[in-house]
């Protein structure tokens, strides 16, 4: 146990975000400089080393958590950089995007404030980078065996490492000019730099993986002759079938899907494009979703100077607290609030007739529950503790959630021009919900509309369904069985390609435990570590 009293002595401190002022004029991550390694050791110190870790099942990676906070607190960096990595390909990916649901089951979360396990994540991978701690890992012997995978997301290249380092020849094709999948073009530079995603491809071609971009598989290659070239295929294309809404009005000009406005900002950061063929700036902008990606839209929209930003979310608010029906340790649905979301309440508060106010300064966080500086949905709210509305600690002042809760769009009004002017929508007097009936319309004035609705899962009209010979799931995913095979002699399935839209964590997962499978097909057995099945489900009522 790291120290037997730190949850009792040890207040939750997160890393600080910078001034939304400076960080909301530029394209850097929103968070200040590495963390502080002093700092990060007290919060591992706050790990009760618990008999039953329920973090391990919480995380589909079983990442080690007690095993490296201690290692953490007791200074021994190196060691605890070689755990984190025993069972995560990326942990600086993931400890920058997933959501933390390993925090949401920490025992601490039955009452108090969870550990930060996140924050402990990402400083253990920044410092082992920096000390050049992290290298490449050649296989000293080849097996003779070769593997393609397709798509290089998250699961493509956890599963194409892993083969790589079993002694298979690995291939990686991917679609588009660079590698990365939505990591490359799907997150914004500010919540995740490109340069953390170059140096780990760098690692993996000097491994010996090799990549081949500008190549779609079905199209430019046929995957059934793909196949017939490689002892096996490992399909992990994503699942980009993006949701439409298909509402009067969706016909005119103004109106993008997400995943067409946000590779675009991304384009520019890179420096491929010197403006934006989809820009915000100076418009009235309105962004149709909750999740992830329309935070991403929200951040991505006041960088390019919107004059206003308008979210509607159909779901009710959810409560600051955790719900009696999602219980400890389920990963609850709170109310967060995003950098992004703090961003625009800063903006934008004037004209929503917010006053932004500041937060609580970095003395205070443990008495405000240890809001603090949090990274996005960092507060999990035990039974009866409220989650602070404006965060971002001391790094400036936060503005209220400009979000409309309830709110059921309706139609997209145009002018004469075919151009989109508004958005008309229904929205329940009460964020959350009121009661049946109880709906008023309004129209919010719109330029530019984005459509954030989420995945259904990967294309169904790609030709490599019908070259492989490849069945359905019923919901629209590549039909698999628990051990990520399809029905076509090796060719196996990885990601949410088969297992539908879901977290980066299960993304690494499914790559590490379908390249298990894939060695296993090759070799008769394998070695590698399978942290999941194809049929496992985060945990849920």
């Amino acid at each position: 146990m790291p120290d037997p009293k730190g949850f009792l002595t040890t207040g939750r401190q997160t890393r600080r975000r910078r001034p939304v002022s400076e960080r909301a004029q530029d394209w850097g991550e929103v968070y200040d400089g590495h963390p502080l390694l002093p700092v990060v050791s007290l919060q591992a110190g706050r790990c009760m080393d618990c008999g039953l870790p329920f973090c391990h099942n919480a995380c589909p990676l079983g990442n080690l958590i007690p095993e490296w906070n201690d290692l953490v607190f007791h200074q021994d960096w190196e060691a605890a950089a070689e755990r984190l990595h025993a069972t995560n390909n990326f942990p600086e990916f993931t400890g920058r995007l997933c959501p933390a649901p390993c925090e949401s089951s920490c025992v601490l979360a039955i009452n108090a404030d969870p550990v930060t396990i996140k924050e402990v994540e990402v400083a253990i991978a920044d410092r082992a980078w920096s000390r050049g701690e992290v290298r490449p890992e050649p296989v000293p012997r080849a097996t003779g065996r070769s593997v393609a995978v397709v798509g290089s997301g998250p699961a493509g290249l956890a599963g194409a490492q892993q083969l790589t380092r079993a002694g298979h020849a690995v291939t990686v094709y991917e679609r588009a000019d660079r590698v990365g999948g939505l990591l490359r073009y799907g997150i914004p530079d500010f919540r995740m730099a490109k340069r953390y995603l170059d140096r780990r491809i760098a690692q993996m071609r000097a491994e010996g993986t090799r990549f081949v971009t500008g190549t779609a598989v079905g199209a430019a290659v046929d995957a059934a002759d793909l196949r017939a070239r490689y002892d096996a295929l490992l399909l992990a294309v994503g699942a980009t079938a993006w949701r439409e809404l298909a509402l009067p009005g969706r016909e005119l000009e103004g109106i993008h899907q997400a995943m067409e406005y946000l590779p675009i900002a991304n384009r520019v950061c890179v420096g491929d494009l010197d403006a934006p063929t989809i820009s915000a700036e100076g418009k009235d902008v309105v962004i149709v979703g909750g999740g992830d990606t329309a935070a991403d839209c929200l951040g991505t929209a006041l960088r390019q100077h919107a004059r206003r930003v308008t979210q509607l979310d159909i779901h009710p608010q959810p409560p600051d607290t955790r719900a009696a029906d999602q219980p400890w340790p389920i990963h609850p649905k709170v109310h967060r609030l995003t950098a992004s979301h703090e961003e625009a309440g800063h903006l934008y508060g004037d004209q929503y007739g917010f006053r932004a106010e500041r937060p609580p300064a970095d003395g205070d966080i443990a008495a405000a529950g240890g809001a603090g500086g949090g990274r996005d949905g960092d507060r999990v709210p035990g039974p009866g503790a409220a989650m602070p509305g404006a965060v971002g600690g001391a790094g400036g002042p936060a503005g209220p959630d400009i979000r409309t809760y309830a709110a059921r769009t309706v139609r997209f009004d145009g002018d004469a021009d075919g151009r989109v002017r508004g958005v008309t929508f229904l929205a329940s007097p009460e964020p959350s919900g009121g009661p049946p009936g109880a709906v008023a319309e309004q129209a919010v004035p719109a330029q530019l509309v984005l459509l954030a609705l989420g995945f259904a899962g990967p294309e169904l009209d790609s030709p490599l369904i019908g070259q492989l010979g490849l069945d359905l799931a019923p919901h629209g995913t590549f039909a698999r069985d628990a051990d990520f095979a399809t029905g076509r002699d090796g060719v196996f399935v990885a990601g949410d390609a088969g297992r539908g839209q879901s977290l980066i964590v299960w993304a690494i997962a499914e790559g590490r435990s379908a390249a298990a499978a894939v060695d296993r097909y090759l070799a008769g057995s394998t070695a590698l570590p399978a942290p999941i099945r194809a049929t496992h489900r985060p945990l849920v009522l």
